[in-house]
């Protein structure tokens, strides 16, 4: 499939005749495909420093960690987020997530891997969130999954794209309590019986679109450490600062 590449390129220039290149977010012209204009680029926030040390919250006061971590210590090795959630991200989010703009996975992917750091000459494992049939069914698409795609594209592990299964539909968590989110996700996420001896002692980096409470990802790196794996780091592109999130 060496040909692909430069297909790709040589009818790039007939694409964007047809299709001229335009931000996806407020549609002004752009020199490439699937890029930001500047004004939008603008717009887009960042992980900034300090950060906690096991979850990577901007912290202040010189802590090494947040106060949620000081409390109730992660099971995972760190959170990665492309961006904080806000506008700008948010409806780059909405538009991939709900409005079948699939082809966003390229930028939001591009992000992701960014924010990732080097991961050696050891490939982690890329799983991402699972939906539930139903939920996939309808949408057509786990946007997680196309996520993990793009960043085994760019080199930074290796996919494994059902490795966890989502047996039980679950409510809209936004609003809930701790308790109340743990009660609605409880056996709602499984490891696949085939996929334990592809992750046992493995590296593995859990991807998912946008990070809000943390309910779901708590579950999935769970599932994952007691079915066997090493490590396992979050990646998302989007994260949710002072419970703000999705309606």
């Amino acid at each position: 499939m060496k040909f692909a590449q430069p297909i790709s390129d040589g009818l790039r220039p007939v694409v964007d005749l047809v299709y001229p290149p335009r931000c996806p977010l407020c549609g002004e012209a752009v020199v490439d495909q699937g890029g930001l204009c500047i004004e939008c680029w603008s717009g887009i926030e960042r992980p900034g420093e300090p950060c906690c040390s096991a979850c990577n919250a901007v912290v202040g006061n010189g802590k090494l960690r947040c106060l949620a971590c000081e409390i109730d210590p992660p099971r995972h090795s760190g959170i990665h987020a492309a961006t904080i959630y806000n506008e700008a991200s948010r409806k780059l989010i909405l538009s991939f997530k709900h409005g079948g703009k699939i082809a966003l996975a390229g930028l939001l992917g591009r992000m992701m891997g960014q924010a990732l750091p080097d991961i050696g000459a050891s490939k982690p494992l890329l799983v991402p969130v699972p939906l539930h049939r139903w939920r996939l069914w309808r949408r057509g698409y786990n946007q997680a999954a196309l996520l993990a795609h793009e960043l085994e594209k760019s080199g930074k592990g290796e996919l494994l794209v059902d490795a966890l299964v989502r047996w039980k539909r679950t409510p809209t968590l936004g609003g809930l309590g701790r308790s109340a989110r743990r009660e609605a996700l409880s056996g709602a996420i499984e490891l696949k019986p085939s996929a334990r001896t592809a992750i046992a002692g493995r590296n593995v980096i859990l991807v998912d679109d946008v990070l809000t409470s943390g309910a779901t990802s708590e579950v999935c790196v769970a599932t994952l450490l007691d079915g066997g794996a090493a490590r396992v780091r979050i990646v998302c592109f989007a994260r949710v600062i002072d419970g703000s999130g999705l309606s």
